[in-house]
């Protein structure tokens, strides 16, 4: 049946059936692909966690969902995040010098002072660009076959005082342009630079964070002389001064973790010592992957009284072997190849 019009009076509403359910579809189908957008922009990217320095028991900068360390036993940057749904690759740091201290089975050897000034030792006797041919001899006759010698700068930068000072820590810290002249000299003699501290009344890491700006450069490393370490009531020069394990660890947690932040090689750490009082609970002593630890034994007399010394002191189970030679002091300055002849392996020599 018609109407005049000649159209069926059912049709309109097909058509309007049919329109709402096209409109309908197309909407169900625009709130699905805002979903999936949503989803993929709260979604953490592969690569977003950081993991954990075995080398250091503080806290990390971006720790893993489990709180786990990720076991590897040098220096890595965390990954970069990716937005693509596979997990990007870990990058790679620029290689730095001397990425372990002592890879290649090398051998250190140093001359220790301060700037301008052969009181305390050899290394201040002469300029740094001038000093460098004398310890490169000297380091020269500690090279073997497949052992490599690499020259050092242990420069004394903070220096105890028998008067308290300004501060009443009874220490001083020498010029910082002394100090950037040594940087400077071990870029271009492919050295190291040892800062050495003598922190009288003060402690070792707030004498350490001084030093900051200097050893957030990848060749310069931190020395401890616990004999100047003193307490409230002690002056330096009168008695022998002494650590703590805990101390130690606090400079060395402190130093792990700036070298982990600033992304640098291992770096050099050494711990002077020649009685067994000058460090308390050496056992407790942490050894820290991005730290080379030395066991510096000092100490002056005759060959045989220095590896006594060496023999009461030395932990060789725990630290790198460290040992000392006085020009002046020693009683028959010791050739190297009797240095060399000494077990466990003596991995770094120092002249005074």
């Amino acid at each position: 049946m018609t109407t005049a019009s000649g159209r069926r009076p059912g049709l309109r509403w097909v058509v309007v059936l049919v329109l709402g359910l096209v409109l309908g579809l197309v909407a169900l189908l625009a709130l699905a692909g805002a979903t999936e957008l949503f989803d993929q922009d709260s979604a953490a990217p592969a690569g977003d966690v950081g993991s954990a320095d075995p080398s250091v028991t503080g806290p990390t900068v971006s720790p893993s969902p489990t709180g786990s360390p990720t076991p590897s036993p040098s220096p890595s940057p965390s990954s970069t995040p990716s937005p693509t749904p596979s997990p990007a690759p870990v990058p790679v740091e620029t290689p730095q010098p001397r990425e372990r201290v002592f890879a290649g089975n090398r051998t250190l050897v140093a001359y220790y002072g301060t700037a301008s000034s052969g009181a305390l030792g050899v290394l201040g006797e002469e300029r740094p660009d001038a000093i460098i041919g004398r310890l490169t001899r000297a380091a020269r006759a500690f090279e073997r076959p497949g052992r490599p010698v690499q020259v050092v700068f242990e420069l004394i930068v903070t220096i105890a005082d028998a008067v308290p000072g300004p501060d009443g820590d009874f220490n001083h810290d020498i010029a910082r342009a002394d100090v950037e002249r040594y940087v400077r000299a071990a870029h271009r003699h492919d050295a190291l630079l040892l800062l050495d501290v003598q922190p009288g009344r003060a402690s070792f890491v707030d004498v350490a964070k001084r030093w900051t700006w200097a050893l957030r450069d990848p060749r310069v490393g931190l020395a401890l002389d616990p004999e100047w370490r003193m307490t409230r009531t002690e002056v330096p020069g009168r008695v022998i001064g002494r650590v703590d394990a805990a101390e130690v660890n606090e400079v060395s947690l402190w130093l792990a973790n700036l070298t982990r932040r600033e992304r640098l090689p291992q770096k050099l750490f050494v711990l002077h010592q020649f009685r067994t009082s000058m460090i308390e609970r050496i056992g407790r002593v942490a050894v820290r992957q991005r730290l080379a630890t030395v066991q510096h034994v000092d100490g002056f007399g005759t060959g045989e009284q220095k590896i006594a010394t060496m023999r009461a002191v030395l932990r060789a189970d725990k630290f790198h072997s460290g040992f000392k030679l006085f020009y002046d002091e020693d009683v028959g300055l010791m050739s190297p190849a009797r240095v060399l002849a000494i077990r466990p392996r003596v991995r770094f020599i120092s002249y005074q």
